[in-house]
């Protein structure tokens, strides 16, 4: 089946985009959430109009989101967990414990599903990545230790800055 995106949909394409889709996955969800319609060669004339207002809607919810990804940006999160003799935890570190923990500390309220890794099951740092948008993925880091250790959590800037090239010692001419 072959579907015109109205909206974009995570993992399949950006709104404007004809895309070939099992027939299940465009009748039983694409269709009633609203995200797509048929392509047919009526709706193909709209793609254009479709292109339009998906890249103002867009460019909105980006500039919306910039200041939220700036706040979530290189931030580390802690958590305290019992752990075996090799560093392997009784039990994980879920996403849904990373977003209640980001609410708690940030007060931003982030949804489980936005927050994309794996359930963490060791001891250490883990990188996490959190969807805000389809172009704002802010990168998190999430450090697990055990019960009872205190961790030193390394101080970050909320934007990495670029050095300068400057010579590291200048010699006057003779």
């Amino acid at each position: 089946m072959k579907v015109l995106l109205i909206k974009d949909v995570y993992k399949l394409g950006r709104a404007g985009d004809v895309k070939k889709v099992a027939d299940g996955f465009g009748r039983n969800y694409l269709i009633p959430q609203g995200l797509a319609v048929l392509a047919t060669p009526g709706t193909l004339k709209q793609v254009d109009q479709i292109r339009a207002k998906a890249a103002a809607r867009r460019q909105e919810l980006n500039s919306e989101m910039s200041s939220v990804a700036e706040k979530l940006y290189g931030k580390y999160f802690t958590f305290a967990s019992k752990a075996g003799e090799t560093g392997k935890l009784y039990g994980s570190i879920t996403t849904q414990m990373i977003a209640d923990a980001i609410k708690q500390n940030l007060g931003i309220e982030v949804d489980r599903h936005q927050i994309e890794c794996e359930p963490i099951r060791n001891l250490g740092e883990h990188v996490a990545h959190v969807r805000l948008t389809v172009d704002l993925v802010p990168e998190i880091h999430i450090v697990v230790h055990r019960e009872g250790e205190v961790v030193q959590v390394p101080a970050v800037e909320s934007q990495p800055q670029p050095q300068s090239e400057t010579p590291a010692e200048e010699t006057p001419a003779a």
